[in-house]
């Protein structure tokens, strides 16, 4: 680990992020450009004075999970990410087997949706960052660890996770999440995240088993979604999706039709969320 060059880093890239990139008001009281470490350590997830510690050389070794809240907190790109683990002692991610940072465009556009239900999602189904709205309407989805990261997994193992949908809407669900399971199968090959996490539901799950060995593909979402929410009912929401085929991610982002029920429900959403 090179803590100066770690915190040099860290404050270059701070310094260097403006207020309106992040999605942040600039306010009439900053006087100077760039982040203050507050607001870097509030998104990434972190305590302002852990994140101050590393950038005063005096934290401890940041953890791989660190390094990579860090990475994604102040937008960094993929070769800046990579420096970044070098600097804190750790080897790089494997760029194919961890898609799991976003494309700092894809979070520039999630940081002006801080009013709406959206979230970017890799290509394994595992949720990397959610706004305030889509956590609010969807659960946090960002929390698991394992497997379990996966909705493919969750939904296979887990009864509480289908509760999301409508009951009746389920068998679709479960056709199209085993589609795009084999989707990514098929483009990473056996050795990939997307096999393991096949042969792990092949095991847990008869119901995906079943489903498995239909081979069904191309089944896909449609535009048109309904969700369950506990207070609010029944939603019909229309899902918009923003793809980075380099890094196999997508953004959805989550409407209604202007004067609908869904509509006045996603306003209320916007009113009990925390």
């Amino acid at each position: 680990m090179d803590r100066a060059q770690l915190a040099q880093f860290l404050r270059t890239r701070r310094e260097a992020l403006q207020p309106e990139d992040v999605g942040l008001p600039r306010g009439p009281r900053r006087r100077t450009g760039g982040l203050r470490r507050e607001e870097v350590a509030a998104l990434c997830g972190m305590s302002a004075d852990y994140y101050g510690r590393i950038e005063q050389q005096r934290g401890p070794k940041p953890s791989e999970q660190m390094l990579a809240a860090l990475a994604r907190g102040l937008r960094l790109t993929l070769e800046e990410r990579d420096h970044l683990f070098r600097l804190g002692g750790h080897v790089t991610p494997h760029r194919f087997a961890r898609a799991d940072h976003v494309n700092p465009g894809m979070m520039r556009v999630l940081d002006r949706l801080d009013d709406t239900p959206a979230q970017v999602m890799n290509s394994l189904g595992e949720t990397l960052v959610q706004t305030r709205l889509a956590v609010a309407l969807l659960g946090d989805e960002t929390a698991f660890d394992g497997p379990a990261r996966s909705v493919v997994y969750r939904w296979f193992t887990d009864p509480t996770s289908r509760g999301v949908y409508p009951e009746e809407d389920h068998p679709t669900h479960a056709r199209i999440f085993t589609a795009l399971l084999r989707e990514a199968y098929t483009r990473e090959g056996r050795t990939g995240r997307a096999a393991t996490l096949v042969e792990t539901l092949l095991t847990a799950s008869a119901e995906f088993a079943e489903a498995w060995r239909e081979h069904v593909v191309g089944v896909r979402h449609t535009d048109l979604k309904r969700v369950q929410h506990p207070e609010l009912g029944v939603l019909e929401l229309h899902c918009q999706t923003l793809v980075d085929p380099d890094q196999s991610q997508a953004l959805l982002v989550f409407t209604a039709v202007p004067g609908s029920q869904s509509a006045e429900k996603l306003a209320l959403l916007r009113v009990i969320a925390p």
